[in-house]
């Protein structure tokens, strides 16, 4: 089995030693010591860190990977971890396809504003205005709404 040394497993992983000394603090990670202090890490320690930066790039905090990896040693078969994280991938799926949502809403307001501006080119200086009741986009408009209210 490999070990490797903090700075080591910093260049590994392209993670600084402090993150990497703060996952230890935190108890995500652990290491051993040598004689003379030195921290050294095996290499199923350098599995768990490339766990927790794949969960962490998909939304994880740093309290819910602990939670799945303190479950390790209730858990000898695995279940209990997959399906915990079961849950919290499609809880995390859920919030990742309501952004999707809300950001397409969002494009297909400023491309409705794009359209809107372009077809004005001879009369945006007049809206809003006398040509509120004819424009094609009256019922979109914040300013034809405004006057309604």
């Amino acid at each position: 089995m490999k070990y490797y040394k903090i700075g080591e497993l910093a260049k590994e992983t392209n993670l600084t030693v402090r993150t990497l000394r703060y996952y230890e603090e935190e108890k995500l990670i652990t290491s051993s010591r040598t004689k003379g202090g030195q921290r050294y890490y095996s290499e199923e320690v350098l599995i768990y860190i490339h766990r927790i930066i794949e969960l962490k790039n998909l939304g994880f905090t740093l309290d819910e990977i602990r939670n799945i990896i303190k479950m390790k040693s209730e858990d000898a078969s695995g279940d209990k971890r997959r399906i915990e994280l079961l849950g919290v991938y499609r809880v995390k799926l859920s919030e990742s396809l309501e952004r999707k949502r809300k950001l397409e809403n969002h494009i297909s307001e400023l491309e409705w504003h794009i359209k809107q501006l372009e077809s004005a080119k001879d009369s945006f200086q007049e809206c809003p205005g006398a040509l509120c009741l004819n424009c094609q986009y009256k019922d979109r408009c914040i300013f034809t709404k405004k006057k309604d209210a």
